[in-house]
C-alpha cells in the first residue's frame, strides 16, 4: 500500500515523466530516490534500448543526466515533463558485449556498511517496487524441497572478453558436471547483469538450455538489478535476492538460497548467501588448470544436508570436503 502525503517523503514520491524516443511518446515512472541508471533501466523495459546506449536531453538539467549515479532528487524534474532519449536498439549482441566496459575492480565493503546498506528504509523501498516492476518467467516449475542456487555468467560460467571461434572454447570447465551435480539438490537460476537476449543466446550456445541432465529454472537480467549507493563506493547496482523470494516464497528463502558472483558487491543486499567465485579469465591459458566448479560441487552437496544455510559463511567454503562440513561459522 502506498504512503499517506502526510507520511511520504519527497524521494518516495513517485513522478511521471515523458520520454520521446523514435517518434513515440513513452510514460517513465520512477521515483525521487531512484538515480539516473534507474531511469534509463526503466527506459529500456519500454524500448529495449539499452541503458548504455541512452543520451537523454533535457535542456534544464544539461549535462546531469550524463551522470547514472545522481539522484533524480538532485534534478529539477517534475510530474508531466517531457525528456528525449537518443539510442539505437541493439541487434548484434555479442558485438554489443565485446563493446561493454569490463568491470575488474570488486571492492570490499566494510561489515557495518554492508549491514547500513541492506536495512536502509530507501534500498528496501527500491526492492519492493523492483518486485511490482520485474516478472520473473518460470522456464521450469519450482521443486518443493530443493534448495537454490543463483549463478552469475560472465567470468562465472564463461569467459566473455577472450577471442575465441567458438563460445565452448571460452566455457568453464566442468560447467556441465557442475550443473548435473548441483540439480540433484538446488533448483538453478541464471542472472546476469546483461540483457535477457544475451543471457539466452549464451546459454543456448553453451548448451546449457538443452542439456538433457539438468534444467534451469529461470533466467534473470539487468533489469531485475536495483542501484544502491555506499558512502565509501558510491552508486553501483546490485543483485537482490528478496526479489526472488518474494515472487516464490513457498520455495525460497534466506535459509535455502545460495548465490555465486565474481563481484562481491552483487549480493550486498542479501551478504550471507554470497558466495564469491575465483574469476575465469584467459580461458586459453586457464581451462586445463582451472578446477574451481569441481571444488564447488563438493561445497554444495555437502551443505545441501543442512535445514537452514543462512548462518554459514561461505568465505569459508574451501574447508568443506565431500564428506561433509569440517567447520561452521556464523558471520
Amino acid at each position: 500500500m502506498a504512503a499517506s502525503a502526510s507520511t511520504s517523503s519527497p524521494l518516495e514520491e513517485e513522478i511521471t515523466l515523458t520520454v520521446k524516443w523514435s517518434g513515440k511518446e513513452y510514460t517513465v515512472r520512477v521515483c525521487g530516490d531512484d538515480s539516473v541508471a534507474e531511469l534509463k533501466r526503466r527506459i529500456c523495459e519500454l524500448t529495449n534500448v539499452l541503458p548504455k546506449r541512452q543520451k537523454l536531453l533535457y535542456p534544464k538539467v544539461g549535462s546531469k543526466l550524463a551522470d547514472d549515479s545522481l539522484l533524480l532528487s538532485q534534478l529539477p524534474l517534475k510530474s508531466s515533463l517531457k525528456m528525449t532519449m537518443i539510442g539505437t536498439v541493439e541487434d548484434d549482441i555479442i558485438v554489443d558485449q565485446v563493446d561493454s566496459p569490463e568491470i575488474i575492480d570488486d571492492f570490499e565493503l566494510g561489515k557495518d556498511e554492508v549491514i547500513d546498506i541492506k536495512d536502509k528504509d530507501v534500498n528496501k523501498q527500491k526492492l519492493r517496487r523492483r518486485i511490482g516492476q520485474y516478472k520473473i518467467e518460470l522456464r521450469n516449475p519450482c521443486r518443493e524441497g530443493k534448495k537454490l542456487l543463483v549463478l552469475d555468467i560472465d567470468y562465472t560460467l564463461f569467459d566473455h572478453r577472450s577471442p575465441a571461434e567458438n563460445p565452448l572454447q571460452l566455457m568453464r570447465p566442468y560447467l556441465h558436471e557442475f550443473l548435473t551435480a548441483a540439480y540433484a539438490e538446488y533448483d538453478i537460476m541464471i542472472w546476469s547483469a546483461t540483457s535477457l537476449k544475451w543471457v539466452e543466446l549464451k546459454m543456448g550456445q553453451l548448451g546449457v538450455l538443452s542439456n538433457p541432465n539438468y534444467k534451469i529454472t529461470a533466467l534473470l537480467d539487468h533489469l531485475a538489478m536495483i542501484t544502491v549507493q555506499s558512502d565509501s563506493r558510491g552508486t553501483f547496482d546490485c543483485k537482490p535476492l528478496g526479489l526472488i523470494w518474494a515472487q516464490f516464497p513457498e520455495f525460497y528463502s534466506s535459509r535455502n538460497t545460495i548465490m555465486f558472483d565474481d563481484l562481491r558487491r552483487n549480493f550486498v543486499m542479501n551478504p550471507q548467501n554470497g558466495l564469491v567465485i575465483r574469476p575465469f579469465r584467459k580461458a586459453h591459458a586457464n581451462r586445463d588448470s582451472d578446477q574451481e566448479l569441481m571444488k564447488l560441487t563438493q561445497y554444495l552437496l555437502a551443505i545441501a544436508e543442512l535445514d537452514d544455510l543462512s548462518p554459514l559463511d561461505h568465505n569459508d567454503w574451501e574447508l568443506y570436503s565431500e564428506d561433509g562440513p569440517k567447520r561452521r561459522r556464523h558471520a
